[in-house]
């Protein structure tokens, strides 16, 4: 008796891909930034900078990009600006490993030249990786390309300063660079008052305190 035809075994559907893991921790996120390779600055940096302080920190203070010497250390705030930046922290009782400090760009730019548009497009989103694992009560904006990635604004950092943002419902002062106050020390006094305002956003925000108020910006 002839017997029907065998159907072909097929093999079992392949699984669908693994989408890539995100990491859960700062130090999953640094080694994914050490390996990083999304823009051209990766072709000439020495090392990345990913950021340093506190993972529990009450307030993250985010900068432009690496200089020659954060550059050579992987740390950001190394230069001239970061030691102003140290002595604007201990003015409010905080010290460098009290906070963290963190770049929007975490590779220099050549002759530390200003990024690119499409640097900061895809750079920023570790930036904001960092945020949202460390999840402070305020955000300190140093400088213009830090109040383009966290607000959004591109007006000249005197009209924007002096008023409170948001950036994913943390409070937000936006600020000059310290390399700013190096070249004008005349606006020192900016410095202080916007110093004096993040003081009184953690205090309003410490445990047991009422929250901090939301934007008060237009």
């Amino acid at each position: 008796v002839a017997r029907p035809p065998q159907r072909p075994v097929l093999p079992p559907p392949a699984p669908p891909p693994v989408p890539e893991a995100r990491p859960v921790d700062l130090d999953g996120l640094a080694a994914r930034v050490r390996d990083c390779r999304r823009c051209k600055l990766c072709l000439t940096r020495t090392n990345t900078v990913f950021g340093v302080g506190s993972p529990r920190a009450p307030v993250v203070f985010v900068g432009e990009g690496p200089g020659e010497e954060e550059d050579r250390r992987g740390e950001p705030f190394v230069g001239p600006a970061g030691r102003l930046l140290d002595r604007m922290l201990f003015s409010i009782g905080f010290t460098r490993d009290q906070v963290y400090i963190a770049n929007v760009v975490k590779c220099r730019p050549p002759g530390n030249r200003n990024p690119d548009p499409d640097e900061v497009a895809t750079c920023q989103g570790y930036l904001f990786d960092q945020l949202t694992m460390i999840r402070p009560r305020v955000l300190f904006a140093l400088g213009r390309f830090a109040i383009i990635s966290l607000l959004g604004r591109t007006d000249a950092v005197g009209r924007v300063r002096g008023r409170v943002y948001e950036w994913r419902g943390i409070p937000v002062v936006a600020s000059y660079h310290p390399a700013f106050y190096l070249r004008q020390p005349g606006f020192k006094k900016a410095a202080w008052q916007d110093l004096l305002t993040l003081k009184k956003l953690l205090d309003q925000a410490a445990p047991g305190n009422q929250a901090a108020p939301g934007p008060t910006a237009s």
